[in-house]
């Protein structure tokens, strides 16, 4: 589906991919990466340039919620045509009273990735990753990099291996 953008196997290109992008490449074997414009690294505008559908990209959401003065936070994977649930699921999964969206100077400093190309992929160990069941069942996905002139493209369901990671049935909705 993506061969018009001249993927290659991840490991040869480091260029593209975030430090800790590269050094998670062995939980997600069948990674490949493609160079983009950093301009293009919006998931929308992505798409429109080269006219793939939402449903093959996935976005990664850093959420955040606090409980007796401490910090919650995870890392919720969704195709792009669909919407968390973060004062739902999400909301009740961290066990907060309030949760939201990361702020991006706060993203990231502590995934240690460029805003607009944050990615599960190379998350810090300790961070949850809440893989939404319509991503891990998506046969070839695109995300990000870490950085933002390049994306990943993978099996969904490698997302799966990926430290802390976990299926969650409806973590998503379709948007109406």
């Amino acid at each position: 589906m993506f061969s018009k953008l001249n993927p290659v196997a991840a490991s040869e290109r480091p260029d593209l991919l975030a430090p800790s992008t590269l050094a998670a490449l062995s939980y997600v074997p069948s990674a490949q990466v493609f160079e983009i414009d950093p301009a293009l690294a919006d998931t929308e505008t992505l798409c429109a340039e080269y006219g793939y559908p939402l449903d093959v990209m996935g976005n990664a959401v850093l959420v955040l919620g606090k409980r007796e003065g401490q910090q919650r936070q995870a890392c919720a994977m969704t195709l792009a045509h669909r919407r968390l649930d973060v004062n739902g699921l999400i909301r009740r999964k961290l066990d907060v009273r309030k949760a939201s969206f990361a702020p991006m100077d706060y993203a990231v400093e502590v995934s240690g990735m460029e805003y607009g190309g944050i990615t599960p992929v190379g998350l810090p160990a300790d961070w949850p990753i809440w893989v939404d069941a319509a991503v891990a069942d998506t046969p070839w996905l695109c995300i990000g990099s870490g950085v933002r002139r390049s994306k990943l493209i993978l099996v969904g369901s490698e997302l799966l291996n990926l430290p802390g990671a976990e299926r969650i049935e409806d973590l998503a909705r379709d948007i109406a």
